[in-house]
Protein backbone atom coordinates (compact mmCIF):
# COMPACT_ATOMS: atom_id res chain seq x y z
CA UNK A 1 0.00 0.00 0.00
CA UNK A 2 1.50 3.59 -0.92
CA UNK A 3 0.15 6.38 1.32
CA UNK A 4 0.88 10.12 -0.09
CA UNK A 5 -0.10 12.69 2.30
CA UNK A 6 0.13 16.93 1.92
CA UNK A 7 3.29 16.08 -0.73
CA UNK A 8 5.16 19.46 -1.58
CA UNK A 9 7.60 20.45 -4.02
CA UNK A 10 9.32 23.48 -5.11
CA UNK A 11 11.79 23.94 -7.74
CA UNK A 12 13.38 27.21 -6.70
CA UNK A 13 9.85 29.79 -6.91
CA UNK A 14 7.94 27.48 -8.66
CA UNK A 15 5.78 25.06 -7.00
CA UNK A 16 5.72 21.71 -9.08
CA UNK A 17 4.12 19.50 -6.38
CA UNK A 18 1.17 21.56 -4.24
CA UNK A 19 -0.64 19.34 -1.76
CA UNK A 20 -0.82 16.56 -3.53
CA UNK A 21 -2.13 13.22 -1.16
CA UNK A 22 -3.59 9.96 -2.33
CA UNK A 23 -3.14 5.92 -1.41
CA UNK A 24 -2.98 3.07 -3.55
CA UNK A 25 -4.55 0.24 -2.10
CA UNK A 26 -3.12 -3.68 -2.33
CA UNK A 27 -3.85 -5.58 -5.62
CA UNK A 28 -5.46 -2.39 -7.26
CA UNK A 29 -4.04 -0.79 -10.56
CA UNK A 30 -4.10 3.21 -10.22
CA UNK A 31 -3.95 5.35 -13.69
CA UNK A 32 -1.69 8.37 -12.68
CA UNK A 33 -2.94 10.94 -15.53
CA UNK A 34 -1.99 14.74 -15.92
CA UNK A 35 -0.91 17.00 -18.79
CA UNK A 36 2.87 17.58 -19.29
CA UNK A 37 3.90 19.75 -16.77
CA UNK A 38 1.83 18.79 -14.16
CA UNK A 39 3.60 17.20 -11.69
CA UNK A 40 3.40 13.46 -12.46
CA UNK A 41 7.55 12.54 -13.11
CA UNK A 42 8.23 15.17 -10.40
CA UNK A 43 5.94 12.55 -7.97
CA UNK A 44 7.13 9.30 -9.43
CA UNK A 45 10.00 10.51 -8.14
CA UNK A 46 9.42 11.11 -4.88
CA UNK A 47 7.11 8.38 -4.34
CA UNK A 48 10.58 6.11 -5.47
CA UNK A 49 12.84 8.49 -3.88
CA UNK A 50 14.98 9.81 -6.34
CA UNK A 51 13.95 13.00 -5.14
CA UNK A 52 12.81 14.39 -2.16
CA UNK A 53 9.86 16.35 -1.10
CA UNK A 54 9.87 19.78 0.14
CA UNK A 55 7.10 18.45 2.31
CA UNK A 56 4.90 15.79 2.83
CA UNK A 57 5.35 12.45 3.04
CA UNK A 58 5.18 8.94 1.35
CA UNK A 59 4.84 6.06 2.83
CA UNK A 60 5.36 2.66 1.12
CA UNK A 61 3.86 -0.45 2.90
CA UNK A 62 4.07 1.54 6.20
CA UNK A 63 7.68 2.45 5.67
CA UNK A 64 8.28 6.47 5.15
CA UNK A 65 10.63 6.88 1.92
CA UNK A 66 12.58 9.47 3.87
CA UNK A 67 13.05 7.67 6.79
CA UNK A 68 13.38 4.39 6.14
CA UNK A 69 14.75 4.28 2.52
CA UNK A 70 16.08 1.08 2.21
CA UNK A 71 13.15 -0.52 3.59
CA UNK A 72 10.51 2.03 1.64
CA UNK A 73 12.47 0.91 -1.79
CA UNK A 74 12.98 -2.87 -1.33
CA UNK A 75 8.80 -2.77 -1.68
CA UNK A 76 9.09 -0.77 -5.50
CA UNK A 77 9.71 -1.84 -9.24
CA UNK A 78 10.23 1.18 -11.02
CA UNK A 79 10.03 1.00 -14.45
CA UNK A 80 10.45 5.40 -15.48
CA UNK A 81 9.96 6.67 -18.89
CA UNK A 82 13.52 6.31 -20.43
CA UNK A 83 14.57 2.73 -18.69
CA UNK A 84 17.70 2.40 -17.37
CA UNK A 85 19.45 -0.33 -19.88
CA UNK A 86 23.13 -0.64 -19.73
CA UNK A 87 23.25 -1.04 -23.73
CA UNK A 88 26.77 -2.81 -23.77
CA UNK A 89 25.12 -5.79 -21.69
CA UNK A 90 23.35 -8.56 -22.78
CA UNK A 91 20.03 -9.15 -21.57
CA UNK A 92 21.17 -12.08 -19.10
CA UNK A 93 24.01 -10.22 -17.57
CA UNK A 94 21.73 -6.92 -17.28
CA UNK A 95 19.41 -8.97 -14.68
CA UNK A 96 22.07 -10.29 -12.80
CA UNK A 97 23.52 -7.31 -12.54
CA UNK A 98 19.95 -6.16 -11.13
CA UNK A 99 19.58 -9.22 -9.02
CA UNK A 100 22.90 -8.33 -7.62
CA UNK A 101 21.33 -4.27 -7.04
CA UNK A 102 18.57 -5.74 -5.24
CA UNK A 103 20.08 -8.86 -3.23
CA UNK A 104 18.24 -11.87 -4.91
CA UNK A 105 19.76 -15.13 -3.37
CA UNK A 106 22.19 -16.31 -5.32
CA UNK A 107 20.71 -19.70 -5.47
CA UNK A 108 17.72 -18.28 -6.37
CA UNK A 109 18.67 -16.32 -9.58
CA UNK A 110 18.42 -18.53 -12.65
CA UNK A 111 15.16 -19.73 -11.64
CA UNK A 112 13.83 -16.09 -11.02
CA UNK A 113 15.41 -14.58 -14.34
CA UNK A 114 13.93 -17.36 -16.20
CA UNK A 115 10.92 -16.78 -14.62
CA UNK A 116 10.81 -12.99 -15.42
CA UNK A 117 12.15 -13.48 -18.99
CA UNK A 118 9.16 -15.78 -19.94
CA UNK A 119 7.02 -13.41 -18.25
CA UNK A 120 7.55 -10.28 -20.22
CA UNK A 121 8.25 -11.84 -23.66
CA UNK A 122 12.25 -11.41 -23.87
CA UNK A 123 13.73 -15.39 -23.59
CA UNK A 124 14.31 -15.48 -27.16
CA UNK A 125 16.39 -12.48 -27.10
CA UNK A 126 18.64 -13.33 -23.56
CA UNK A 127 22.09 -13.36 -24.80
CA UNK A 128 21.91 -10.52 -27.30
CA UNK A 129 23.29 -6.96 -26.63
CA UNK A 130 20.69 -4.89 -25.26
CA UNK A 131 21.96 -1.55 -27.68
CA UNK A 132 20.85 -3.96 -30.63
CA UNK A 133 17.49 -4.83 -29.55
CA UNK A 134 14.36 -2.67 -31.09
CA UNK A 135 12.58 0.14 -28.74
CA UNK A 136 9.86 -2.52 -27.82
CA UNK A 137 12.22 -4.74 -27.18
CA UNK A 138 14.03 -2.61 -24.54
CA UNK A 139 11.00 -1.77 -22.84
CA UNK A 140 10.15 -5.01 -22.13
CA UNK A 141 13.72 -5.28 -20.36
CA UNK A 142 13.09 -2.39 -18.38
CA UNK A 143 9.97 -3.80 -17.45
CA UNK A 144 12.11 -7.30 -16.54
CA UNK A 145 14.48 -5.26 -14.16
CA UNK A 146 11.46 -4.16 -12.27
CA UNK A 147 9.78 -7.16 -11.55
CA UNK A 148 13.42 -8.16 -10.35
CA UNK A 149 12.90 -9.25 -6.67
CA UNK A 150 9.17 -9.51 -6.89
CA UNK A 151 8.67 -6.18 -5.34
CA UNK A 152 4.88 -5.66 -4.29
CA UNK A 153 4.72 -2.25 -5.29
CA UNK A 154 5.22 -1.60 -9.34
CA UNK A 155 5.54 1.65 -10.64
CA UNK A 156 4.95 2.27 -14.39
CA UNK A 157 6.12 5.33 -16.46
CA UNK A 158 4.88 4.48 -19.94
CA UNK A 159 5.29 0.86 -20.31
CA UNK A 160 4.20 0.17 -23.62
CA UNK A 161 6.02 3.40 -25.28
CA UNK A 162 7.53 1.90 -28.31
CA UNK A 163 5.27 -1.64 -28.41
CA UNK A 164 3.29 -2.56 -30.97
CA UNK A 165 -0.32 -3.49 -30.87
CA UNK A 166 0.19 -7.15 -30.62
CA UNK A 167 2.67 -6.41 -27.67
CA UNK A 168 0.46 -3.35 -25.82
CA UNK A 169 -2.37 -6.20 -25.42
CA UNK A 170 -0.01 -8.70 -23.67
CA UNK A 171 1.64 -6.07 -21.59
CA UNK A 172 -2.30 -4.91 -20.88
CA UNK A 173 -2.92 -8.37 -20.27
CA UNK A 174 0.79 -8.85 -17.84
CA UNK A 175 -0.30 -5.50 -15.51
CA UNK A 176 -3.26 -6.83 -14.81
CA UNK A 177 -2.37 -10.71 -13.89
CA UNK A 178 0.32 -8.44 -11.82
CA UNK A 179 -2.33 -6.93 -9.86
CA UNK A 180 -3.46 -10.21 -8.14
CA UNK A 181 -0.07 -10.01 -6.16
CA UNK A 182 0.99 -6.30 -6.44
CA UNK A 183 -0.17 -3.14 -6.32
CA UNK A 184 0.79 -1.09 -9.27
CA UNK A 185 1.00 3.05 -10.50
CA UNK A 186 1.20 3.35 -14.22
CA UNK A 187 1.06 6.84 -15.39
CA UNK A 188 0.52 6.81 -19.62
CA UNK A 189 -0.85 9.58 -22.12
CA UNK A 190 -2.81 6.31 -23.95
CA UNK A 191 -5.27 7.17 -21.87
CA UNK A 192 -7.56 4.20 -23.97
CA UNK A 193 -4.97 2.03 -22.10
CA UNK A 194 -5.81 3.15 -18.36
CA UNK A 195 -9.18 3.08 -19.13
CA UNK A 196 -8.80 -1.07 -20.44
CA UNK A 197 -6.77 -1.65 -17.06
CA UNK A 198 -7.11 0.87 -14.28
CA UNK A 199 -9.39 0.40 -11.10
CA UNK A 200 -9.16 4.15 -9.93
CA UNK A 201 -7.39 7.08 -11.66
CA UNK A 202 -5.79 10.40 -10.20
CA UNK A 203 -5.55 12.68 -12.65
CA UNK A 204 -3.89 15.96 -11.58
CA UNK A 205 -3.57 18.93 -13.15
CA UNK A 206 -1.26 22.13 -12.08
CA UNK A 207 0.64 19.98 -9.33
CA UNK A 208 -2.67 19.56 -7.61
CA UNK A 209 -5.12 16.45 -7.06
CA UNK A 210 -8.00 17.53 -9.51
CA UNK A 211 -9.54 14.53 -9.61
CA UNK A 212 -9.96 10.48 -7.79
CA UNK A 213 -12.27 8.19 -8.75
CA UNK A 214 -12.99 4.88 -10.53
CA UNK A 215 -13.46 6.16 -14.47
CA UNK A 216 -17.26 5.45 -14.11
CA UNK A 217 -18.21 7.44 -11.39
CA UNK A 218 -15.97 10.18 -13.16
CA UNK A 219 -17.75 9.54 -16.53
CA UNK A 220 -21.34 9.87 -14.54
CA UNK A 221 -20.38 12.95 -12.50
CA UNK A 222 -19.41 14.28 -16.19
CA UNK A 223 -22.47 13.58 -17.94
CA UNK A 224 -24.94 13.82 -15.07
CA UNK A 225 -27.26 11.78 -16.50
CA UNK A 226 -25.89 9.57 -19.58
CA UNK A 227 -27.23 10.55 -22.93
CA UNK A 228 -28.46 7.85 -25.21
CA UNK A 229 -27.17 6.89 -28.95
CA UNK A 230 -30.51 5.74 -30.96
CA UNK A 231 -30.09 4.92 -34.78
CA UNK A 232 -33.22 4.03 -36.65
CA UNK A 233 -35.18 3.95 -39.87
CA UNK A 234 -37.94 6.32 -40.05
CA UNK A 235 -38.64 10.13 -40.49
CA UNK A 236 -36.18 12.51 -37.99
CA UNK A 237 -38.66 15.07 -37.78
CA UNK A 238 -41.44 13.26 -36.89
CA UNK A 239 -39.53 10.87 -34.75
CA UNK A 240 -37.82 13.79 -33.17
CA UNK A 241 -41.42 15.01 -32.26
CA UNK A 242 -42.25 12.29 -30.58
CA UNK A 243 -39.50 11.42 -28.70
CA UNK A 244 -39.73 14.99 -27.03
CA UNK A 245 -43.04 14.67 -25.61
CA UNK A 246 -42.26 11.81 -23.52
CA UNK A 247 -41.65 12.74 -19.54
CA UNK A 248 -38.17 12.84 -18.40
CA UNK A 249 -36.39 13.69 -21.96
CA UNK A 250 -34.80 17.47 -22.03
CA UNK A 251 -33.66 17.23 -26.01
CA UNK A 252 -32.95 15.19 -28.76
CA UNK A 253 -30.11 16.15 -30.98
CA UNK A 254 -30.61 14.66 -34.88
CA UNK A 255 -27.67 13.32 -36.97
CA UNK A 256 -27.51 11.70 -40.37
CA UNK A 257 -25.74 8.17 -39.85
CA UNK A 258 -24.29 6.41 -42.52
CA UNK A 259 -26.58 4.30 -44.31
CA UNK A 260 -29.26 5.23 -46.39
CA UNK A 261 -32.53 5.81 -44.64
CA UNK A 262 -30.71 5.48 -41.43
CA UNK A 263 -31.18 8.66 -38.88
CA UNK A 264 -29.07 8.82 -35.90
CA UNK A 265 -29.96 10.73 -32.35
CA UNK A 266 -29.00 11.41 -29.38
CA UNK A 267 -31.53 11.56 -26.50
CA UNK A 268 -30.47 13.77 -23.63
CA UNK A 269 -32.81 12.76 -20.18
CA UNK A 270 -33.54 15.34 -17.54
CA UNK A 271 -31.45 14.15 -14.49
CA UNK A 272 -32.89 10.93 -12.96
CA UNK A 273 -34.77 10.02 -15.52
CA UNK A 274 -34.14 6.26 -17.05
CA UNK A 275 -36.39 7.13 -20.51
CA UNK A 276 -35.72 3.94 -22.14
CA UNK A 277 -38.27 1.70 -21.78
CA UNK A 278 -40.74 4.67 -22.59
CA UNK A 279 -38.67 5.54 -25.65
CA UNK A 280 -38.79 1.65 -27.26
CA UNK A 281 -42.00 1.22 -26.38
CA UNK A 282 -42.88 4.54 -28.55
CA UNK A 283 -40.81 3.20 -31.35
CA UNK A 284 -42.57 0.30 -31.80
CA UNK A 285 -45.76 1.50 -31.74
CA UNK A 286 -45.16 3.55 -34.04
CA UNK A 287 -43.15 1.18 -36.31
CA UNK A 288 -40.20 2.70 -36.50
CA UNK A 289 -37.60 -0.37 -36.69
CA UNK A 290 -34.46 0.95 -33.71
CA UNK A 291 -31.00 -0.43 -35.37
CA UNK A 292 -29.18 0.79 -32.26
CA UNK A 293 -29.87 1.76 -28.63
CA UNK A 294 -27.12 2.24 -26.09
CA UNK A 295 -26.00 4.79 -23.39
CA UNK A 296 -23.31 7.09 -24.03
CA UNK A 297 -20.88 7.35 -21.14
CA UNK A 298 -18.11 9.86 -21.53
CA UNK A 299 -14.80 7.87 -22.17
CA UNK A 300 -11.59 8.75 -20.05
CA UNK A 301 -10.42 11.08 -22.81
CA UNK A 302 -13.11 12.78 -22.48
CA UNK A 303 -13.26 13.16 -18.70
CA UNK A 304 -9.74 14.04 -19.04
CA UNK A 305 -10.15 16.90 -21.15
CA UNK A 306 -12.71 18.02 -19.72
CA UNK A 307 -11.04 18.31 -15.89
CA UNK A 308 -7.77 19.44 -17.00
CA UNK A 309 -9.32 21.96 -19.80
CA UNK A 310 -11.79 23.05 -16.78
Amino acid sequence: MIEIKNLVKHYGDKKAVNDISFTVNDNEILGFLGPNGAGKTTTMNIITGYLSSTSGSVKINGHDILEEPALAKKAIGYLPEQPPLYLDMTVDEYLKFICDLKQVPAKERKEHINTIMDMVGISAVSGRLIGNLSKGYKQRVGLAQALVGDPPILILDEPTVGLDPNQIIGIRKLIKQLSKNHSIIVSSHILSEIQEIADRVVIINHGKVAAVDTIMDLSQRLSGTSKILMSFNGPAKDVSARLKMIPGIADVYIRNAGNPGEVEITLAPKAGNDVRANAFFMMAKSGWPILEFRSLIPSLEEVFLSITAG
